[in-house]
């Protein structure tokens, strides 16, 4: 295909257009045969690759009937036990023929053991599957939470999937280094595009340090790597991002690794829209900032996106309806199919603008990885805290910036009065709630499986899984063998956590400052000095991330503007029990308990919170904070719940003074 008079035209020389990119929906949910219907049915209304959303058990490594793991399933996506959940989700589908993502990290080689397992079981050519584990394990335990074993152990499992792919599933990406969850956390362009290339180092140092390649077969590794993008709302700056990322990604391959072939030198990303700011209020806003982010990865030819999926209008409510994906679905082919986009080259070639925003962010971005370096690489940055820390960070200062009106959120802080949005004017709110019956249908599968499996060749099987552990050879041979013995998701992770061991990394929050000063801090500074003078001790939060819910950017907002305010915080990290939650408060005397939950599981964990402080019979107040829809606050309150905080309670000191209020009320009246 080649250019002339600015339009592209093909070999024979009639006008062309550059083929569509993979429209994805990033979809699951409930159990696997309704996420197979929904499945069948997006690839019905025009999807062109499925991209997968799991749980949390599934990805944090428990079974279904876990007890961490029941309050979860199917609640983010779909619960995957056995090598029969995945008969039944890939049920007349052909998956020699689909270019499948799967967004999963800590247990990524056991899921695509399970895929390899269902391809072998269909008599199908391995090496013909197309697709992608996210498999950025860097990222989860900067952003994203689902991590598992230690640094080490993480990267030794993503380099035998290399190993084993480069062999035999040569079309598959061993891992997709995600920088959306970066963005989510706070990150500024510059910190995504560096986090990002960071990590992607570490992988190839790691795959080096293998020894077990040839240079090109090394070439073939970095041609697998893929990368998986955040786009925002500055789309202009989002639409330079990308540039960046190509410029500096062929910089390191070519410049560092020494790889000759332009072709895996190539900066190949997908790219989710922004989710962060999608706003509970005035909620049909969201349509216009999805768009307009779209087309910070599709307006530019030299720095579109591979493969797009977009967030729905309601994400900032609960998870998006089948209805509510195939809207955003429909903005993608619209603007694939309707628009002339696709029939011209690079419209930014040769912007004096662009060039040089372009050069800025590479210059800021070399500057940290350079930082990063000096570290020791991503690796040391992760265990030192830095990373984390300077995530944590950004997003108090965004947060900050909002809180003071610098940053405009339309709905938000400004224009804030409108018309009810009729988009929520359905029976059911405009949200999607999963059927609390439809986890029996995983626990009845799981439970089938387990009477009815070789329970000799399933302790065969992790033996030999945990004797290669043990012993430093490929795991990817011995999960697949798991797989086809009807492993369960748990057992297989059981056998590498007893090896490995599990990993708590950095919270990043001390010594964190929130740079907001207002008459509203100064109101609730004095609220806590009387609280402390009243009763000899500040007052004292316990702020919980109950369950596995990995996304802890609301957490350390909370805990750092507590802190801003007065307050002494204790705050340990994301994966905590009820039970542990409620001993922290109970040891130390903590006044409030504020638990952070946004998987859906917010109802069931209340339950058990308040089991647990009526066992320890402690009268300690609780709040919650989270994506919570509005028909679940009268159970939360009946539950015993004192205070409700969606993301459209974005003033930090507002919600502040309404837990120094609640906290007060303790307070005898005599003192």
């Amino acid at each position: 295909m080649e250019k002339k008079d600015h339009i592209l035209y093909d070999k024979t020389g009639n006008p062309s257009k550059e083929p569509a990119w993979i429209f994805r929906t990033y979809a699951g949910h409930t159990n696997a045969k309704e996420s197979n219907e929904l499945f069948r049915k997006n690839l019905a209304k025009g999807q062109t690759g499925l991209s997968i959303a799991f749980d949390l058990p599934t990805q944090c490594g428990y079974s279904s009937d876990h007890a961490i793991a029941k309050p979860e399933i199917g609640k983010v996506g779909v619960p995957i036990n056995t090598l029969e959940d995945f008969r039944i989700l890939f049920d007349q589908i052909p998956i020699e023929e689909m270019n499948t993502s799967m967004t999963i990290n800590g247990t990524s080689m056991w899921l695509l053991s399970l895929y390899v397992a269902l391809a072998e079981e269909r008599g199908e050519d391995v090496s013909k599957l197309q697709g992608t584990t996210q498999n950025d394990i860097i990222k989860e335990y900067l952003a994203r939470g689902t991590y598992i074993f230690p640094p080490e152990h993480s990267i030794r499992i993503i380099v035998d999937m290399y190993e084993y792919c480069l062999k035999r599933i040569p079309k598959w990406n061993p891992s997709n280094i995600c920088s959306y969850h970066l963005q989510e956390a706070g990150a500024t362009p510059v910190q995504e595009l560096a986090f990002a290339l960071a990590t992607g180092m570490a992988i190839l140092d790691a795959v080096k340090e293998r020894n077990c390649f040839t240079h090109e077969e090394f070439e073939q590794c970095v041609g697998r790597i893929s990368f998986f993008v955040n786009a925002g709302i500055r789309f202009i700056e989002e639409m330079c991002k990308m540039r960046a990322f190509s410029d500096m990604w062929e910089e390191i391959t070519k410049g560092i690794y020494q790889v000759k072939s332009e072709k895996y030198r190539r900066f190949r990303y997908g790219v989710q829209v922004n989710s962060l700011g999608l706003t509970e209020e005035q909620p049909e806003n969201n349509a216009w900032r999805i768009l307009i982010e779209a087309l910070g990865v599709t307006l530019s030819r030299d720095s579109r996106c591979r493969a797009l999926q977009l967030p729905a209008w309601n994400e900032a409510l609960s998870l998006p309806r089948p209805w509510d994906q195939q809207w955003s679905l429909r903005l993608q082919q619209v603007l694939a199919y309707e628009t002339d986009l696709l029939e011209y080259p690079d419209l930014f070639e040769g912007s004096k603008v662009v060039e040089s925003k372009v050069k800025d962010l590479i210059e800021n971005a070399n500057k940290e990885i350079q930082k990063i370096k000096e570290m020791g690489g991503a690796i040391k940055a992760i265990e030192n805290g830095y990373m984390k820390a300077q995530l944590v960070k950004s997003q108090a200062e965004r947060l900050a910036k909002i809180n003071n009106d610098e940053l405009i959120i339309v709905g938000k802080n400004k224009w804030k009065d409108g018309i009810p949005s009729p988009l929520t004017n359905d029976p059911d709110g405009g949200i999607f709630k999963v059927d609390p019956k439809s986890a029996e249908q995983t626990l009845k599968v799981l439970s089938d499986v387990k009477s009815r499996r070789d329970a000799k060749k399933v302790a065969e099987t992790l033996a030999r899984l945990e004797d290669d552990a043990k012993n430093g050879k490929n795991l990817m041979f011995a999960s697949v063998e798991c797989a086809k013995a009807l492993v369960t998701t748990g057992e297989w992770a059981d056998t590498l956590r007893k090896i490995f061991g599990e990993y708590r990394p950095s919270t990043g929050v001390e010594g964190q400052k929130l740079n907001l000063e207002s008459d509203k801090v100064s109101n609730v500074r004095a609220k806590v000095e009387k609280f402390q003078k009243a009763t000899g001790a500040r007052p004292k939060i316990v702020v919980g991330k109950p369950g596995l819910d990995g996304h802890s950017n609301g957490a350390e907002m909370i805990a750092v503007s507590a802190k801003h305010a007065g307050f002494d915080v204790i705050y340990s990290g994301i994966r905590l029990t009820p039970e542990e939650i409620v001993q922290s408060a109970v040891e130390e005397n903590a006044n409030v308990i504020g638990v952070s939950i946004l998987s859906g599981s917010h109802v069931e964990l209340a339950e058990q919170i308040f089991a647990e402080l009526k066992h320890y019979k402690a009268d300690i107040p609780v709040v919650f904070g989270g994506i919570i829809p509005q028909p679940d606050f009268e159970k939360l309150h009946s539950i015993g719940v004192k205070a409700i905080f969606t993301p459209k309670d974005y003033d930090l000191m507002d919600v502040m003074d309404r837990i120094i209020d609640i906290v007060s009320e303790k307070i005898p009246a005599s003192v």
